[in-house]
């Protein structure tokens, strides 16, 4: 359960990241009201993911931040169209989509790098997760 909330945790950042970075980088300020209206849509996205991944065993595996990343990138960007109610243009859903990619299966590539070289330090036949 623990490794689940660590995973959660790290996701939710990465998301919050990415929107903080966008609106900072279109002049659109970095007001706590303004972020989470924005990273609304996205965190929905997240969430259907993590449902989708529910049973999982390996929150940090790579099956997982794929099925995390689709939700919250796919999910994402409908739930925004509707929501503010114009076009999405497709820089935003190509950019969004790669930063969502670097991020949610970036960190979890890290992290079993760490996992195996650790595990071959140690002569462990089991890695563990986060």
């Amino acid at each position: 359960m623990r490794a689940r909330l660590t995973a959660i945790c790290i996701d939710t950042a990465a998301v919050v990241g990415f929107v903080a970075l966008g609106r900072g980088s279109h002049a659109e300020g970095e007001a706590v009201a303004g972020i989470a209206t924005v990273a609304a849509p996205f965190l929905i996205g997240l969430a259907v993911g993590w449902i989708a991944m529910r049973r999982t065993t390996l929150p940090a595996g790579r099956r997982t931040g794929t099925v995390v990343w689709a939700c919250t990138t796919a999910i994402g960007l409908a739930v925004r169209g509707l929501a503010f109610g114009r076009p999405t243009p497709v820089v935003f859903m190509l950019v969004g989509g790669a930063f969502l990619a670097l991020t949610l299966l970036g960190w979890r590539a890290a992290w079993g790098l760490i996992v195996r070289m650790r595990a071959r330090e140690d002569g462990a036949s089991e890695p563990s997760a986060p």
